[in-house]
């Protein structure tokens, strides 16, 4: 269970001892607080205690309740000697922005009470990722997120080297967009100029306010696949003519003058 400071509030600093008439009171422990302030994260258990002083020349019981806060007291019924000081330790769990009070009745009715003011505060994280890189044929696409409690306005850069070097090379700077806490976002960066003929690897780095910062690449390759497919069409079709006229050749010999004995080798690399 976590104990977190609880200091008085300055805008109730005018406020009075809570006294139940002449003869005991009720106020924050540990000092001259008028009032309990309490903050946290959510669900954070904190801690404190009030003080019931009996001034009076007899014993008084008293029993302590609270109001627009739950709180678990030590105890809720209480016998305070006189001229005594009882501290009664309590827990409350931060849920919310709360106001409420703490309250004492003794037996004969007379009541005090004391102002508590709850704060339940998320602590500012920034924090970002890049996530699913992908190149396509004019842009790469990725994905941002928003890791923090913060809102992000992202800063991106982004790189890429390729066999020979570098070939893409961005500055960082401001995207145009906000990015909530939890929110995911689909992007794209344009891209096209990129090699004809090229591996690269390419990388994006996003930063923001708050020292958010996350980097993340992928590899992609450029084959220019329709002059491959012009170039091995046309291999295709110069062999073909060189078979058709090496056995031209020999239909010519054959008709002719009888040729000397010799190993034929087709294009196919079959020997005969």
């Amino acid at each position: 269970m976590r104990v977190l400071f609880l200091s008085a509030l300055l805008l109730l600093a005018a406020a009075p001892t809570a006294t139940a008439a002449e003869g005991w009171s009720l106020t924050p422990a540990g000092g001259s607080r008028p009032a309990f302030y309490a903050e946290g994260e959510p669900g954070t258990p904190l801690r404190d205690t009030v003080s019931v002083t009996n001034r009076g020349e007899r014993a008084i019981t008293v029993r302590l309740t609270a109001t627009g806060v739950r709180i678990a007291f030590a105890q809720t019924r209480v016998r305070v000697p006189a001229r005594t000081r009882a501290d009664i330790p309590f827990t409350v769990t931060a849920t919310g922005d709360r106001t409420g009070e703490i309250a004492a009745r003794d037996q004969d009715g007379r009541r005090a009470t004391v102002p508590l003011r709850l704060r339940a505060g998320t602590p500012a994280l920034s924090a970002l990722t890049v996530e699913h890189v992908t190149v396509h044929a004019d842009h790469i696409a990725y994905e941002l997120v928003n890791r923090g409690t913060t809102v992000l306005v992202p800063r991106l850069a982004v790189h890429a080297d390729g066999i020979l070097g570098q070939v893409l090379d961005r500055a960082p700077r401001t995207l145009p967009v906000h990015l909530d806490p939890g929110q995911r976002l689909d992007l794209t960066e344009p891209w096209p100029h990129h090699p004809a003929l090229d591996a690269v690897d390419v990388r994006l780095t996003a930063t923001a306010a708050g020292g958010a910062h996350d980097s993340a690449h992928t590899s992609a390759r450029f084959v220019p696949w329709g002059a491959v497919a012009g170039v091995a069409g046309t291999v295709a079709a110069g062999g073909a003519l060189m078979v058709v006229r090496r056995r031209g050749r020999r239909a010519r010999a054959d008709d002719g003058v009888a040729q000397p004995s010799r190993t034929e080798v087709e294009l196919t690399g079959a020997v005969t």
